[in-house]
C-alpha cells in the first residue's frame, strides 16, 4: 500500500508543479490553489509510505517520479524541447526508478 500511495504522490508531484507554472508567480487563482492542494496532499503520501519506505528510498522515488512526470509533460506541452540525450537520460530514470523498488 505505501508503495501505491507513493507513487500517487509522485504523480501528484507533477501536478503541482504544473499548476505552479501555470499560476504565473501565484497570480492565477484557480492553478494557485490546485498548486496548494496537489502540494498537501503529494506531501502527505509521501509522509505515509514513508512509515514503511526507507526515506532516503521513499524521497528518490517521490522526486524521480514528480521529475519524469513533469519532463513527460513538458514535452507533450512542447514548454520542454525534445532530444534523443534527454529522452535516452529519461529512461535511465525510469529504470533507476524501478530498481530502487526492486532492491528494497
Amino acid at each position: 500500500m505505501a508503495w501505491l500511495v507513493l507513487v500517487v504522490s509522485g504523480g501528484l508531484e507533477m501536478v503541482w508543479a504544473a499548476a505552479l507554472s501555470a499560476s504565473h508567480g501565484l497570480r492565477r487563482w484557480k492553478p494557485a490553489v490546485l498548486f496548494v492542494v496537489a502540494m498537501v496532499v503529494s506531501l502527505a503520501g509521501l509522509s505515509y509510505a514513508m512509515t514503511s519506505i526507507p526515506v532516503g528510498t521513499a524521497y528518490a522515488v517521490w522526486v524521480g517520479i514528480g521529475a519524469t512526470l513533469t519532463l513527460i509533460w513538458g514535452l507533450v506541452t512542447r514548454q520542454e524541447k525534445s532530444s534523443w540525450g534527454r529522452i535516452g537520460l529519461l529512461g535511465l530514470l525510469i529504470v533507476s526508478l524501478v530498481g530502487l523498488k526492486v532492491a528494497s
